[in-house]
C-alpha cells in the first residue's frame, strides 16, 4: 500500500505520537487533555502527516472522545495505538499495535475481510531486526521501529538502537519503516539517510515554542527527506 498523508504527499512521513501526561505533571487531567488536543490541531495546521493517539492509560470514552476530535481536525492521518475498536468508532486512518496489542495478522486478516475500510491501515512497532520479517508475512502496512535513540519514553527497550540497525532493519524491510525514539530536527536527518521513510517524535512536536515555530520544523523535515 502506497503511504501518503491526506493531501497525498509521499515521503517522508513526519508523524507526531501524543503524550498528555508528558505536558504537566502538575495540571489536572481536563487540562492535559485539552493541552493535547490543541497540540493535535497545531501539528495538523503545520501539515504533520500522521498523528498517532497514543493515551494507553486512557478509558474507552474518553479515548474516542480525543480521537473523534482529532478527526474532526482534519488534515493529518489519525493512527490509534493498540485500540483497533476505539479507531474505526472515531474514524481514524489505521490502528498502531504495540507489542502488548492483539497478533498483528489476526488484526490485518479482520480488517481486510470487510470489517474495515480499504484504506485502513495497520502498523506495528518493531524493536528487534527478527521481527521485521514476521511483521511484513503478516501483512501490516508499516513499522515503528526504535528506540533509535536515547529517550526517557522507551528506556524500557533497553539501551538505543542506533544508526546502523536502523539501517539494517530499513534494508530488510520491503514496507515503509519510521524511525521512532529520541528524534530530534538534526538527527531526523541521519534517519533518512539510513533509509527510514519517515520519523515519529513526541517531544519534537509537543515542545515546540509557538505553531510558528511547529510549522518551521515540520517543513524543514520535509524538505530533508
Amino acid at each position: 500500500m502506497a503511504i501518503a498523508n491526506q493531501t497525498g504527499r509521499r515521503l517522508p512521513l513526519i508523524c507526531y505520537v501524543t503524550d498528555r501526561q508528558a505536558l504537566a505533571s502538575a495540571d489536572p487531567p481536563t487540562d492535559q487533555v485539552n493541552g493535547v488536543l490543541e497540540r493535535i490541531r497545531a501539528a495538523a495546521e503545520a501539515e504533520v502527516d500522521w498523528i498517532q493517539i497514543r493515551e494507553k492509560d486512557m478509558n474507552a470514552r474518553d479515548l474516542l472522545q480525543l480521537s473523534r476530535h482529532a478527526v474532526a481536525i482534519g488534515k493529518a492521518r489519525v493512527l490509534v495505538n493498540d485500540r483497533l475498536d476505539v479507531a474505526l468508532a472515531a474514524g481514524a486512518a489505521g490502528a498502531h499495535l504495540g507489542h502488548e496489542s492483539a497478533p498483528v495478522g489476526a488484526v490485518v486478516r479482520w480488517c481486510r475481510d470487510g470489517n474495515a475500510p480499504r484504506e485502513f491501515l495497520v502498523g506495528v512497532s518493531c524493536h528487534r531486526l527478527e521481527d521485521v520479517d514476521e511483521t511484513q508475512k503478516a501483512g501490516a502496512d508499516y513499522i515503528f521501529f526504535g528506540p533509535v535513540f536515547e529517550t526517557p519514553s522507551k528506556q524500557r527497550f533497553g539501551a538505543p538502537q542506533g544508526i546502523t540497525r536502523l539501517a539494517e532493519v530499513c534494508r530488510a524491510s520491503r514496507i515503509p519503516v519510521i524511525a521512532i525514539g529520541g528524534i530530534s530536527e538534526r538527527n531526523a536527518v541521519e534517519c533518512f539517510r539510513a533509509g527510514a521513510a519517515g520519523i515519529a517524535a513526541i517531544r519534537l512536536f509537543q515542545e515546540a515554542i509557538d505553531p510558528c515555530t511547529l510549522e518551521e520544523i515540520i517543513a524543514r523535515l520535509h524538505h530533508a527527506g
